[in-house]
């Protein structure tokens, strides 16, 4: 039978609470809420729920610090932060400490959800997300992130520094369509996002040291008008 996947929402603003918890149950969510990182820590710890999602500014205890509580502990409850920083190396150390996904506020509803399911899709009960793996492997295809490296049949494949980064978030979110503009944003930085051929021509580097096929391909699809997506498994071997 079909469980109903049960969610943390952790922010201190009231109004934002008020329309989205109706909107993520008519979505098909439980909703339970919390109003700082000290009272959803309370309530994890009677019941852990399968999603939490947690603004990063409030008063007693923020986001990060809750996210940093439970993966010290490691609890490895999804996490989404939702976020007004739009600072690139804020992103990045929140994701390096264990965070699943973020999002800037404001932000669009059915956003917020299609990421819920994106990240409740890829989660394995009680592991480290692929997020936090040092080493991702998909089938002969494997990354190194500590030496930031990438094998293919054991032969290192060399790769523009961009590449590399386009590579790493699509093996970190696999069999989730990620649009030009989301990956402008996460890959390049840009928050305003131009007419540009700058994802696709990484996305040609790619297939062609993957080798992989574009019209058949193995690892790296495109969906049309809409971006790409990385369609094979992925694990994390470290």
């Amino acid at each position: 039978m079909k469980t109903t996947p049960n969610i943390l929402f952790v922010d201190d603003e009231e109004s934002l609470k008020d329309f989205l918890v109706p909107f993520l149950e008519r979505c098909g969510f439980s909703v339970r809420t919390a109003k700082n990182g000290r009272e959803a820590l309370r309530i994890i710890g009677k019941e852990p729920p399968d999603l939490i999602i947690t603004d990063i500014i409030m008063p007693e205890m923020d986001g990060r610090e809750l996210l940093r509580e439970l993966r010290a502990h490691n609890i490895w409850v999804p996490i989404i932060l939702l976020t007004q920083i739009s600072e690139s190396f804020e992103k990045t150390i929140a994701l390096n400490e264990g965070a699943d996904d973020y999002l800037n506020k404001p932000f669009d509803p059915p956003e917020l959800v299609a990421r819920i399911k994106a990240v409740l899709r890829r989660a394995k009960k009680g592991e480290a997300s692929l997020i936090s793996a040092w080493v991702l492997k998909s089938g002969k295809l494997l990354m190194d992130r500590r030496k930031k490296q990438v094998f293919l049949q054991d032969e290192e494949c060399q790769l523009t520094p961009k590449a590399y980064a386009l590579l790493e978030f699509l093996m970190t979110h696999p069999d989730e369509t990620i649009s030009h503009k989301r990956l402008l944003s996460a890959v390049w930085h840009w928050e305003y996002t131009p007419e540009t051929r700058t994802v696709s021509n990484r996305i040609v580097e790619l297939r062609r040291v993957l080798l992989d096929d574009a019209s058949n391909p193995a690892f790296i699809e495109t969906i049309s008008g809409q971006g790409y997506r990385f369609i094979a498994d992925v694990e994390s071997t470290a």
